[in-house]
């Protein structure tokens, strides 16, 4: 009753409770991960009694291991292949959307915004559905398989791009383009050495979320694959998870979370250098614009 009494006299004291909710829920979202990442090393087969510590499910066991089976690594390749193609396409596409819409001013500049946002609250098995009607019906040369997974999570994962890069161009103005376009500067000049490396840590970002939703999407992977071959890591444990499954299934997923570790730790790396010259481009920018 007295901490009532004193967040009442003073609410805008230092919020202890949300410091306190906010561990409780960042706990209650690692543990899940940690549990399972951690019976990927159990050296039985059971995935709910610890049986001690082994990487038999890695490399030891020659038959059920993800190094040794055939299925384990033909998803798991398939997945990594899906989310690169994913990152490469997505990424540049979301940006050079994101500044022209970012500059549209003109008539139906509304209603494109609108259609670059729907991705985002469709539910994606709708998405699914549509899709697999696009490529069975209209798109039919392409048909099902890598190819029209691949669009599938390009076509949902831009959004992610352009929201992301779009609130970035609104925090930075349009102030550095004008005071470089002012100093001389074409306009390839202005968009290389000037509106990028203002975008970088956004972009950076976007390919991070891009790779990350690749691995992770279950729904349109799904509804698009065409055969055993394409099969991802999100469907074969889906699909393992009804029978009785081995901690090889684990060791997967630790595979696949570490190899995302491993992509996103580059970008997360490059955020303070890229602060630092983001913060010298902006002084430069300022003193040229106060000349």
């Amino acid at each position: 009753m007295r901490t009532i009494g004193n967040w009442l006299r003073n609410p805008w004291g230092r919020p202890r409770a949300l410091v306190l909710i906010t561990g409780v829920y960042i706990a209650w979202s690692i543990l899940p991960v940690v549990i399972a990442i951690l019976f990927a090393f159990n050296s039985g087969r059971s995935r709910t009694t610890w049986q001690g510590f082994s990487l038999r499910w890695f490399t030891g066991d020659p038959y059920g291991s993800v190094l040794h089976d055939p299925d384990l690594q033909s998803a798991l390749k398939h997945t990594i292949l899906l989310a690169i193609i994913s990152v490469v396409i997505a990424t540049p596409l979301g940006v050079t959307l994101a500044m022209g819409l970012q500059r549209w001013r003109g008539r139906g500049s509304g209603t494109v915004n609108i259609l670059m946002l729907l991705p985002l609250v469709t539910p994606e098995i709708v998405m699914g559905v549509s899709l697999l009607l696009l490529f069975l019906q209209i798109f039919s040369a392409i048909g099902l398989g890598t190819t029209a997974q691949a669009i599938g999570q390009i076509t949902f994962t831009i959004s992610y791009v352009v929201v992301i890069v779009r609130g970035r161009l609104v925090s930075i103005g349009p102030e550095y383009e004008e005071a470089a376009a002012d100093l001389g500067a074409p306009p390839h000049d202005v968009l290389l050495r000037v509106l990028l490396p203002l975008l970088a840590p956004a972009i950076l970002a976007s390919a991070a979320i891009v790779f990350a939703l690749s691995i992770d999407d279950f729904v349109i992977t799904q509804y698009l694959s065409g055969d055993a071959s394409t099969t991802t890591v999100s469907m074969l444990l889906y699909a393992s998870a009804r029978g009785a499954p081995t901690p090889a299934l684990n060791a997967l997923a630790t595979v696949c979370a570490g190899d995302h570790a491993r992509h996103a730790r580059p970008h997360v790396s490059r955020l303070p250098a890229v602060r630092r010259r983001f913060g010298r481009l902006g002084a430069s920018a300022m003193a040229a614009m106060e000349v």
